[in-house]
């Protein structure tokens, strides 16, 4: 979701693979356009670029310190589960198991709702300058334990080092910081209104950018005086459990922030309980659907950030290298596992050839492999069933017709490793349009007029991001006016500040992170 860093423009030099390529990098190798195979059409960038290769550039990791195995956080101790169960979590790049986390249980779930309830009191009095300064601590203890967070981040999900240190890390502290500063700044946010916390918030975050998502969901939250209980994704819950560290270094008042690691049954004794006021949840559509059904008439507040299938919108007067690099940034970065990613591209029909071969040459050149690499452009696929949900996806786009290129690039033999990959000749009824794939590939289309881009990037049931190039600035406002989307870029792609609200409309789900909107969700205005 965040800004992602300028790729690297060399080809992967031959032989540093670890192994054959998997079978699910093979789809659709050697396809056609107009008469010519693509992996052909990008050969002339592969010769200039075969003399300019890079050397490995891996991130090291003797400072780190993991635990062999991480119990709950609650009422700010780490405490054993109930049951005493564990489940591993493992590097999707080797495949090699990391630590083991805790596995929570309703009983564990009460417990760290409990915590919650008897911190409330105290915190939500506490005036907002004191709780501005329990944010400010965390968010530098953050930026000091900044290399470490990233390597983590890496380790545990997959994404290249470049991306979690130079994007995640920093905007998890710029996102601390900007909460801090509205702490005490409240009645400013909501004139004519006394706002007023909720109590216990009950959060659920996804996989993708796991230590973001929690300061996205924490920072509002106890800046606004609510207590809070978390549980991150089942694959990648490690660096949430150095953020409790992180928590007791800051000395936070035991029982505000609670974290309990486990898989669906955890979330949902999550959401159910009885003594959570507000549920935050960020994740697949689907199960969006399903928490906004059990929660329907109880009276818990509620706020949703689904899934997405956003358009890029390129017009003939774009500028067209800048655009390419947009296109790519905003599909392949973090592997696609975006909920915003740019997986349409609708390009105008006039410009559509040349547009066209030069995103396929600046495709051919995205590193894929080592995400501890510096070099990396594209890591790992974040877990074995995500490889499979992409892999079914883009076979499907094959066999409705349409035209896949995928880069040549020997994949590593172990972890979960997917081509970026490019459909053209897509029709709006083809699957890889319409659903969204969570991964790096891209749906290209093409329109006329203005008009028709409208309707064909509004032709999906979600609507949370956009992106439209142009030079005109009458026809960036003409159609942000006109397109379904929370977000809608001008000249670029995944731009994000703590300050700009972000969320979506549809099956996007509602609500607003960021910005005095995404204060809204956590207050009850008297």
């Amino acid at each position: 979701m965040p800004t992602s860093p300028p790729t690297t423009s060399a080809r992967p030099e031959p032989g540093t693979g670890a192994g054959p390529v998997p079978a699910a990098a093979r789809v659709g190798d050697g396809p056609r356009r107009g008469g010519t195979s693509a992996s052909a059409a990008s050969a002339p960038a592969a010769a200039r670029a075969s003399a300019f290769v890079y050397a490995p550039a891996p991130e090291a990791t003797d400072h780190l310190r993991l635990r062999d195995r991480y119990p709950l956080f609650i009422g700010g101790r780490f405490q054993p589960p109930a049951a005493g169960v564990h489940r591993p979590t493992i590097n999707p790049a080797t495949e090699e198991m990391l630590a083991e986390v805790a596995e929570a249980d309703a009983e564990d779930v009460d417990r760290a709702v409990s915590a919650a309830r008897r911190a409330f009191p105290g915190w939500s009095r506490l005036p907002g300058a004191r709780r501005a300064r329990h944010l400010f601590r965390l968010a530098r203890l953050v930026q000091e334990r900044s290399r470490e967070l990233a390597v983590v981040e890496t380790l545990d999900g997959g994404k290249p080092i470049r991306e979690s240190r130079d994007v995640d890390i920093p905007l998890v502290a710029q996102h601390l910081f900007y909460h801090a500063g509205w702490a005490d700044k409240l009645p400013l946010a909501f004139p004519g209104a006394r706002p007023q916390p909720l109590g216990v918030c009950g959060q659920v975050i996804p996989w993708n950018f796991p230590l973001l998502m929690l300061a996205w969901k924490i920072a509002p939250a106890l800046a606004t005086g609510n207590t809070v209980v978390l549980k991150p994704a089942e694959t990648t819950p490690l660096t949430a459990m150095l953020f409790a560290e992180i928590c007791q270094q800051a000395e936070l008042p035991d029982g505000v922030v609670n974290l309990v690691t486990g898989g669906p049954d955890t979330g949902r004794a999550l959401v159910a309980h009885p003594g959570v006021a507000k549920v935050a949840f960020t994740g697949s559509t689907a199960v969006g659907k399903q928490i906004q059904r059990s929660l329907a008439g109880s009276g818990t507040a509620l706020t949703l950030e689904l899934g997405g299938k956003a358009a890029h919108v390129v017009f003939d007067d774009a500028p067209l290298d800048q655009a390419v690099e947009g296109v790519v940034n905003g599909i392949y970065f973090n592997q696609g596992h975006v909920c915003c990613a740019g997986s349409r591209l609708l390009v105008q029909e006039s410009i559509a050839e040349p547009f066209l071969r030069r995103l396929t040459e600046r495709v051919g050149r995205l590193r894929v492999g080592n995400p501890l690499d510096k070099n990396t452009d594209v890591g790992a696929i974040n877990s074995r069933e995500q490889l499979e949900r992409i892999t079914e996806l883009v076979a499907s786009g094959v066999a409705q017709g349409a035209r896949l290129f995928q880069p040549a690039c020997e994949l590593p033999g172990r972890g979960f490793w997917f081509r970026p990959s490019l459909f053209t000749e897509v029709s709006p009824s083809h699957r890889i349009a319409r659903e969204e794939i969570f991964g790096p590939v891209l749906a290209v289309m093409t329109f006329r007029t203005p008009e028709e881009a409208v309707e064909r990037a509004n032709n999906t049931r979600y609507g949370l991001s956009a992106g439209v190039w142009t030079t005109k600035g009458s026809r960036i406002l003409w159609m942000a006016q006109r397109m379904r989307a929370g977000v809608v870029w001008a000249n670029t792609f995944n731009r994000f500040d703590p300050a700009a609200p972000f969320g979506g409309f549809r099956e996007s789900g509602f609500g607003r992170e960021g910005g005095p909107q995404g204060l809204r969700g956590y207050v009850e205005l008297r």
